[in-house]
C-alpha cells in the first residue's frame, strides 16, 4: 500500500512527520510512503534518523500552506507546496491510498473536495475525530468543523457514513448514534435537530438512540455523534481543553503540600496513565470522510507518535475499503446526490 504524507505546515513539521513516517513503516511491512516537502530537508531529517531503505519516495514541494492562507488562494497560487503536491498526485496515481496531512485545515478541505471529489451521495465530506471514553472504548464526533452549515440530510450522511467507519476501522459492530443537542428529549433543540430527529430515527441503517447532551461526550454511552461542524468543534477543543487544564491544576496543586507529594509519588503510574488517557495525540487525527479517497487530518502539533496513528489510520481504511463500504451504505437511503450536488 502506498500513502502519501505531507511533511510541511504542522507546527513541529517535517521532524515529527518525517519520525512518524518511519514509525509506521515499522508497524507495517506492506506499506511504502511518499513524503512531500522540501527535497533536501527531508532528505538530512532521514539521514539524521539513520534511514536508508527504499520504501520511502520524496517529492520536491518547496512551499508551504499557512494557517493564514486564505484556502482558494492557497489552492491556486501554491500549487508546488507540499500539501498541493500531495492532493495532485492523490488524484492522478490510483495506486495511491490516501494522504496524511497536520496543515492548515481548511486548505486540505478545500483541495480535497474540489482536486480529489466526494463519494457518489455525499453533499460534503465532514471530519470524524475520536475521543477516549471513561470506560476505556472511543468516540467519534462528526462533524467537527469541515462544515458550518448544513442540513437534516446532511446530518442522516453523517451518521451513516459515520457508522460504516467505526464498523469498518475499529471493529464496532453496531455503532451507538447520538444527535448532540440541549436536552436528551425528542422534541428539544433548533429546527435543524427537530428535523433531523425523526430522519435519523426513522433510518434502519444505523443504531440511533436518540438526542445527547454535549457533558455525556465521554460516558462511553455512545460511540458516534453526528452534529454541524461549528458545535463538533467547539465539543472536541472544550473537552479536550478541559482534560489538558485539569490535569495543568491537578499537577500544581501536588506541589503545594509535601503530603500530596508523597501521595503523587505513590500514584506516580497511575499519573501517567491517566495523563496519557487524556493525551489527544494517542487517537489520532480527523479523517475526512465521504472523499474519494482516504484524507486524514492530524492535530497541528501533532508530534511522531501522533503522526504514526494517523498513517495507521489511513492504512486500516483503505486495506477495509473504507470507501466502497460508505457508497454502498449510501446507496439505500433516499434521493442521493451526483459529484456536483444534484440529485438524482
Amino acid at each position: 500500500m502506498k500513502i502519501i504524507v505531507d511533511c510541511f505546515g504542522g507546527d513541529k513539521s517535517p521532524c515529527a512527520n518525517v519520525e512518524g513516517a518511519l514509525l509506521a513503516l515499522e508497524q507495517h511491512r506492506d506499506l511504502s510512503l511518499i513524503l512531500t516537502g522540501d527535497e533536501t530537508v527531508l532528505r538530512e531529517e532521514l539521514t539524521r534518523l539513520g534511514y536508508s531503505g527504499d520504501r520511502i519516495e520524496l517529492v520536491h514541494a518547496p512551499e508551504i500552506i499557512t494557517g493564514e492562507d486564505k484556502p482558494t488562494d492557497a489552492i491556486r497560487l501554491k500549487r508546488e507546496s507540499s500539501m498541493m503536491k500531495a492532493i495532485s498526485m492523490l488524484r492522478k496515481e490510483p495506486d495511491i491510498a490516501g494522504v496524511v496531512s497536520t496543515g492548515a485545515t481548511g486548505a486540505l478541505i478545500a483541495a480535497a473536495t474540489l482536486r480529489i471529489g466526494r463519494i457518489r451521495g455525499i453533499r460534503r465530506p465532514a471530519f470524524c475525530p475520536l475521543l477516549p471514553t471513561m470506560n476505556g472504548g472511543i468516540v467519534g464526533v462528526c462533524d467537527s468543523g469541515a462544515n458550518v452549515d448544513i442540513t437534516p440530510e446532511m446530518l442522516l450522511h453523517q451518521a451513516i457514513i459515520g457508522s460504516a467507519y467505526l464498523k469498518n476501522v475499529y471493529g464496532i459492530a453496531s455503532p451507538r448514534v447520538a444527535l448532540l443537542n440541549i436536552g436528551v428529549e425528542s422534541e428539544k433543540g433548533d429546527d435543524l435537530r427537530k428535523k433531523a430527529y425523526p430522519m435519523l430515527k426513522a433510518c434502519a441503517d444505523i443504531n440511533f438512540v436518540g438526542n445527547m447532551e454535549s457533558r455525556d461526550l465521554l460516558s462511553g454511552k455512545y460511540d458516534l455523534v453526528v452534529c454541524d461542524g461549528f458545535s463538533g468543534n467547539v465539543l472536541i477543543k472544550t473537552t479536550e481543553g478541559t482534560a489538558l487544564e485539569l490535569l495543568k491544576k491537578l499537577k500544581k496543586d501536588i506541589y503545594t503540600k509535601t503530603r500530596y507529594k508523597l501521595g503523587a509519588l505513590l500514584m506516580k503510574r497511575m499519573f501517567m496513565e491517566e495523563r496519557d488517557f487524556m493525551n489527544y495525540h494517542n487517537y489520532g487525527g480527523s479523517v475526512l470522510l465521504g472523499c474519494e479517497k482516504t484524507v486524514v487530518k492530524g492535530h497541528g502539533s501533532s508530534d511522531a507518535k501522533a503522526v504514526s496513528i494517523c498513517i495507521d489510520q489511513a492504512y486500516k481504511m483503505s486495506a477495509g475499503k473504507m470507501n466502497a463500504e460508505i457508497e454502498a451504505a449510501l446507496a439505500n437511503t433516499a434521493s442521493p446526490s451526483d459529484h456536483n450536488g444534484n440529485s438524482k
